[in-house]
């Protein structure tokens, strides 16, 4: 079986700010001549939403859902230094070091409720694993979700796991679940959701869920504010993920009832 592995590539060329995230990301160019979208670890949410965004998309992978390619980015110094905008520059400085990064998709459009097509199943994985993972920000208002070669492809997952901005209390969120659903915008498709819990928990192994929080950089983990260390940290959000799935039918319950 392959090692689940992440590339690192380097920046070379910063291209445009995206202002319409609120953590203002950019497309820039890597070292593979490929575009990407810069998710930026001096933005407000910090590495915390990198690792969000990194452990919903593999775990959204990992269920069968299209993802675009995640990279490690590393960004040096030098750009800070040519960029006339004060906000991007202090954005940039603060950056320096391992970033995220989602592979670009070109000409995408952004999923509309009213006018894209999904299947039952897509939805129904999409609501549920959002469940799973706390995602807060899938509403109608700002679907985190495109278009892109007549496929729905997920992006965005730096919203979820909200729990671990605050270590001292991520126990009291192991057995909650997750009213905010009614507010996804996908609740309506989503169907066909015992299906989908089947294939997600055949999918979500232990071993699975512990390649994927292997995968979080080290440095990412280490914070001056957390009383946890890192291995404490991965150990939680093994703990976490395994909670959530050991009670994906009362999720399932909970998603139908808004609907």
């Amino acid at each position: 079986m392959n090692k689940l592995e992440i590339r690192t590539v380097n920046v070379v060329q910063y291209i445009k700010p995206l202002r319409e995230g609120g953590s203002m990301p950019a497309i820039v160019k890597a070292d593979d001549d490929f575009l990407y979208v810069l998710k930026f670890r001096g933005a407000g949410q910090g590495k915390k939403a990198l690792i969000a965004e990194l452990l919903g998309g593999e775990l959204a992978r990992a269920v069968g859902l299209k993802i675009p390619e995640l990279v490690f980015m590393h960004l040096e110094d030098t750009f800070s230094q040519t960029e006339p905008d004060e906000e991007i520059q202090d954005l940039l400085k603060f950056s320096v070091g391992l970033n995220l990064g989602l592979h670009f998709l070109s000409s995408a459009i952004t999923y509309d409720p009213l006018v894209s097509k999904i299947d039952a199943l897509t939805a129904s994985k999409v609501l549920l694993l959002d469940s799973l993972i706390s995602n807060i920000d899938r509403t109608a208002k700002n679907t985190n979700l495109l278009d892109w070669n007549r496929e729905l492809w997920v992006i965005d997952n730096g919203a979820s796991f909200y729990f671990h901005h605050n270590w001292s209390t991520y126990k009291n969120h192991l057995t909650r679940s997750f009213p905010m659903i009614k507010d996804h915008v996908l609740l309506e498709p989503a169907t066909v959701l015992t299906k989908a819990s089947l294939e997600i928990q055949q999918a979500l192994t232990d071993q699975k869920i512990k390649e994927i929080i292997a995968l979080i950089p080290e440095e990412w983990l280490q914070n001056e504010t957390d009383t946890m260390t890192p291995s404490e940290m991965r150990q939680a959000y093994l703990e976490y993920l395994k909670a959530k799935l050991a009670m994906i039918d009362v999720l399932v319950k909970e998603a139908e009832d808004a609907r």
